[in-house]
Order: structure tokens, then sequence, then C-alpha cells
């Protein structure tokens, strides 16, 4: 038998800072005695997720810390808090992403009351009964009359090879952030490390910083692109003129160039370009056609998300050292095969040298997002269900831009909600905190006010 949902009660999937930050929303929000909010998070420990559960103190935030605060109005909420702590508090620093995971833990617990409860444990399904869901896990089954996706990114691509998956074992790693894993290769190993994002950074620190002088590490992707770096104490963003009409791939790139080039001749720096562009960014990828949309990832995504998503200065000058003195190579090009050795394999490029013995390869290519080919066993069972359905880019959840998700026949699901990456295929800048906190407190909003609709006729009637 299912016991009456509580029309007060909010099932948070994910206790990254997306999930994290939902519920800090949610919980500040309101003062109803009678809310309830159930942070589900499969590790039991909340604030950290992929993106700062890392315990390397070298990986750093990407963003500096007066634009990383949990509150959209209170921007100097992180350096005061860092203040308060005894951690950097320079405005334009950047962070150990460890130290970010802890602002948030503080953030929650300074709102957390009877009201939150934390469950430990990965939920494998949710089944829609009447107004509200049931949320099942291994252990337990639990009721509410909204649920919020906030499970962060998925798992990296698979690694394929000549078209085929690459096998298992002993010196495949497919999970970059498998710390532990890394620190068990020998002092001297040659690492691959398929990617050249802000993870493979993390990842080739890690190795470098903490193996022997005969440590290497070969980074490969398709375009060879690093992020590039933050510099200077930049504080202005260079103010964009929107198209007001339909925009296209091609007429944002050309945009982007005159930018530069304007702000250039006044002696401007494009990264000011980049960062005047972020606010309008959501509303110009709405108002390009889905074909333009496709053309924009194609062509011109990567050299974007290079510029867009930044090293920390101090992270960029340890890869430099690193590539000076021989310890790091970068490759523009595929793996074209992988000849397992037993303790180790030898990788062949289609074109950018000999082959490499390495004693691991590491993947960090990305995290899936096409929602059809994830293994994830609540995504498949939602899926499956009807509950959800993948957005036409494959890029996350079909939904609409307030974070409402759309079953497999279009239609609002009430109730069920989804906020950070997920949501990419609707607004293209979902991965990052400024953005992620606005869309927590959108969703936040949303909840709490359709919480209050379902109560008010009982209330109105009594």
């Amino acid at each position: 038998m299912v016991t009456p949902t509580s029309t007060a009660t909010t099932a948070i999937i994910g206790g990254g800072a997306s999930g994290v930050l939902t519920a800090i929303n949610l919980l500040s929000g309101s003062s109803d005695p009678d809310l309830r909010v159930i942070l589900h998070e499969a590790s039991g420990i909340v604030g950290r997720g992929i993106a700062y559960g890392t315990n390397d103190p070298l990986h750093l935030l990407n963003v500096r810390s007066r634009h990383m605060s949990a509150f959209p109005d209170e921007p100097a909420d992180l350096i005061d808090w860092a203040r308060r702590t005894g951690r950097c508090e320079d405005a334009q620093a950047f962070l150990p992403r460890q130290d970010f995971a802890a602002y948030l833990q503080d953030r929650l617990a300074a709102v957390a009351d009877h009201r939150l409860s934390i469950r430990a444990g990965r939920v494998d399904d949710i089944v829609r009964v009447g107004d509200g869901y049931e949320v099942r896990s291994r252990d337990c089954v639990s009721t509410a009359a909204t649920v919020v996706l906030a499970y962060g990114n998925l798992a990296p691509r698979t690694l394929v090879v000549d078209g085929d998956d690459l096998q298992e074992a002993a010196w495949h790693l497919p999970d970059p952030w498998d710390l532990g894993a890394l620190r068990l290769l020998p002092s001297d190993a040659t690492v691959v490390v398929v990617g050249t994002g802000l993870t493979a950074v993390d990842t080739a620190v890690t190795l470098l910083a903490e193996g022997g002088p005969g440590r290497r590490v070969v980074m490969v992707s398709r375009h060879g692109l690093l992020p590039f770096r933050h510099v200077g104490q930049q504080s202005t963003a260079w103010v964009t003129d929107v198209p007001q009409d339909a925009p296209t791939a091609d007429g944002l790139a050309t945009l982007f160039r005159e930018q530069v080039a304007a702000a250039r001749r006044r002696g401007v720096d494009w990264r000011a370009v980049v960062d005047g562009m972020r606010a309008p960014t959501q509303e110009l990828w709405r108002r390009l056609p889905l074909d333009e949309r496709r053309r924009f990832l194609a062509e011109y995504a990567r050299h974007w998300e290079v510029r867009r998503h930044r090293m920390a200065p101090e992270v960029a000058e340890r890869l430099d050292a690193y590539v000076a003195s021989g310890a790091l190579e970068v490759r523009a090009d595929t793996i074209d095969a992988v000849d397992d050795r037993g303790d180790h394999c030898v990788v062949g490029f289609t074109r950018s040298g000999p082959p490499v013995a390495a004693r691991a390869i590491v993947n960090c290519s990305g995290p899936l997002t096409d929602i059809t080919r994830s293994g994830d066993p609540l995504l498949l069972a939602m899926r499956e269900r009807g509950l959800l359905s993948p957005d036409p880019l494959q890029l996350g959840l079909a939904g609409t831009p307030e974070g409402e998700l759309l079953d497999e026949d279009g239609r609002v699901v009430p109730g069920l909600y989804a906020v950070g990456p997920p949501r990419r295929g609707t607004l293209y800048e979902s991965t990052a905190i400024p953005e992620i906190r606005t869309q927590a407190a959108e969703v936040a909003r949303a909840v709490l006010a359709r919480s209050a609709d379902a109560r008010l006729p009982a209330e109105t009637s009594a």
C-alpha cells in the first residue's frame, strides 16, 4: 500500500552542487514547518559530486571566487566564507575544488533543520503514483509530490578504438576521478590520457605532480586543444550587442570575431568578450533553429568551450613547465589501435607519431550526454516508463526553459524538474556554478509555488 504523498515533500536526486544548491534554495525560500526535502546521494556525502569530490589540492576551480557564490544576489558569500574559515579571501583567486565542496556543505548546514533528510544509496527507479511519485532504491521506497533530477554529469563516454569498445584491462582506467587508481601507477609510468579538456588537465596534474622524474603523460584528442588560461586581474566583461534577428551558427561565429576585433581596438582582451557573451548565451541558444544548433556543435563548440571554460593561471603554468621538461606531450590525433600486453599496452595513433608503450589509458573524453546510450538504471527505468526523453541534440533531457521535464510524447510531466547538466540541450550553459545556481533558485521557487497551490483548495474550504 502506498502512503499518501505530502504536497510539501520534494525529493532531490543527486547530492552534488546542483542538488545541494536546490536544497538550500528550498529550505531558505520557505518557513513552512511542513516542508520536507529529501536529498538522495548515492555516496551519502553531499556537496561533492564529480566536480568537487577530488582530494587533490592542486585541482583548482576554473572560475574566480567572486563569481562562485552560491547566491546570485550575494556575490561575496564565498569570499566571506573563505575569510572566516582561514582560506584565501582574494576575490580574484581560484580556490581548490575540495574547498568549494566544504563551502557547499557549510551553506547547506546553515539552513538545514528538521525539514531536511539526507539518504545514502542509489535511486534506481521513480514511479508516478497518483499526484506524486515513489522514489525507489534498493533499501527503501519514499514518496514525494515533486522530484528534481540533479544528478550532474554522467560517467565518461566509452572509449572506442577501431570501431570497438576498449576492452576491460588492468591498464584501462575508465574513471578519471578514481585518484586511488592513478596513485597506484608506478612512479615512472607512461600514461595516455584521452581528452584535452579540464578533466584531462586535472588528471595530468595529479599524474605528474605525484610521479617520479620518469613519469610521462601523453594527452590526445581530435583537436588537441587545451583550455585557454585566465590572465591578469580581469574585472569587466565586454558588453556584446545581441542580434535581434534569428541567428545562425556562422552568424554567431562572425559576431564573436567582430566583437573581439572591436575590443582589441580599444585595448581589451578577447576574454572580456567571451565573458560578455555569457549573459546572452541562453537567449541566443534558444533562438537558434535546431539545425543551426547542430551546426554549432559540429563546427564551433570545441573552439568556444576552450575559450569559455579556461584554466586557472597556476594550472596553466604547471602545464607549461611539464611540456617544457618533456614530461607532457599533447597530440591532435586519434587512437587507432591498442595492443594488450598484460600489465601494459601499446597505443597506436592515426598520424602523430610512433606507438606509445603505456602503463595506463585514462578516459577523460568527457561525460556521456546521450541518455539513450546510458546504462544508468534510473534513466533506463524512467525512459521505459515514458517519464522522460532525450532532447533532440542528445545533450541531456527534453524539457522546458523553466526546468520542467517532458515525457516521451513531449508533454510536461507535472512535478518533475531538472537542474544542471541534464538541461544543456535546452539551456546550453548548464554546467558552471553561475548558471546552475540560477537554475536551482528558479526551480526551487517553482516547486514552492506548486506546493502552495496544491494546498490552497483544502485551506480555502476549511
